[in-house]
């Protein structure tokens, strides 16, 4: 036990006393979200896009929603379900969500110029106000127009606003868990390739092996201080990115730091095993490289793992970053309970297991 903690001291002190070590794994990330916080963070469109649910399918109905697909300013949609139409209302990809109820057509067909209005229940997002009042400004003009076509105007059909609370997720908010995941990937993948391959081609590793010192306890120190630092560096970022641009932790700082933890021992796993393969420190670089710099950028770190194209998702999803990254930004946006991100940590943990089992099989002390 005074062994693994001696090594454990030793291994912070080497980071501590490298001053790149420092500034590439505390200050690059901060200054990586710094950068394009600033410049996308507050970055979305005003553009009009409405979902409509049509419950009466009439040729009234029919005929609104052809006034809808003739306005320049809409973009359209035609949705079964009110539940799902309101879930991606929440998300942003609507500005406002019409239904068209039972009845609407036979309503036109029997109004009196003294009798109640029918109201179209059209729902907004609450938390994205400029472009939800725009939107029911539009909407509410089409729909008043049904009511002056009809001879001896009296309103034939109004908007009944309903507000939708939903999440306020701007890109920062969609960053900085990405951010922490590159963090986790690069300090562990890429820091320990090139970290054990220097000290096996300069000996330490040779020199531990002669001594009493178990090959457990000398990677249980690398894992705990590793797990030490990614843990302050995620800290740093969170609170540098709560205090300039107030990105919240809506779920629980145990399941966020429990994938900070996955995500450590899963990258270095695959850090031992590049570290392995490599016959000295100048080829583990290129073979980190060459393993990371796919997964940065298909791993949904800066761009969503759902845009990308149809035949590159399954490979996407099979990658350990973007099972990270999204389990972050889950738990951090949405709030989303460990246990219901459980795809996620499973599919780390079978990383983790798969990795250190190879790692073990090519792990060379000299």
């Amino acid at each position: 036990m005074k062994a693994y903690w001696q090594l454990t001291l030793a291994q912070l002190r080497i980071f501590a006393r490298n001053r790149q070590v420092l500034f590439f794994t505390l200050l690059f990330p901060i200054i990586l979200m710094l950068a394009l916080g600033s410049f996308l963070g507050n970055s979305g469109g005003t553009s009009i896009s409405m979902a409509v649910i049509d419950h009466d399918e009439s040729s009234a109905s029919k005929a609104l929603l052809s006034n809808f697909q003739k306005n320049e300013a809409i973009q359209l949609d035609q949705s079964n379900n009110v539940d799902e139409a309101l879930d991606e209302l929440k998300t942003d990809d609507y500005q406002v969500v019409m239904e068209i109820p039972k009845g609407y057509g036979k309503h036109l067909q029997t109004h009196a110029e003294k009798s109640k209005a029918l109201d179209l229940p059209v729902y907004y997002n609450e938390t994205n106000a400029s472009a939800s009042q725009l939107g029911l400004t539009v909407v509410t003009s089409a729909v008043d127009q049904v009511s002056k076509n009809i001879e001896d105007y009296s309103p034939v059909v109004a908007v009944q606003p309903k507000g939708v609370r939903a999440l306020d997720i701007g890109y920062i908010d969609f960053l900085v868990p990405g951010i922490v995941a590159m963090m986790i990937m690069n300090n562990n993948m890429n820091g320990v390739a090139g970290q054990i391959s220097a000290w096996r081609e300069r000996g330490i590793l040779r020199r531990m092996q002669g001594t009493r010192l178990k090959a457990s306890t000398f990677i249980a120190a690398q894992i705990t201080a590793r797990v030490l630092l990614n843990g302050l560096q995620a800290i740093l970022v969170l609170v540098v990115a709560s205090i300039l641009f107030n990105v919240q932790v809506n779920g629980s700082w145990l399941a966020l730091l429990t994938f900070v933890v996955l995500g450590t021992l899963a990258f270095m796993a695959i850090g031992f095993i590049i570290a392995g393969l490599a016959k000295n420190p100048e080829s583990a670089g290129p073979i980190a490289a060459f393993a990371s710099f796919p997964m940065l950028f298909l791993g949904g770190v800066f761009f969503s793992i759902n845009s990308m194209p149809e035949y590159l998702q399954p490979f996407v999803h099979v990658l350990p970053i973007s099972h990270l990254s999204t389990a972050l930004r889950e738990t951090m946006n949405v709030g989303t309970p460990f246990l219901g991100l459980w795809p996620h940590w499973l599919t780390l943990v079978a990383w983790l297991a798969v990795a250190f089992t190879i790692a073990s099989r090519t792990f060379k002390w000299e």
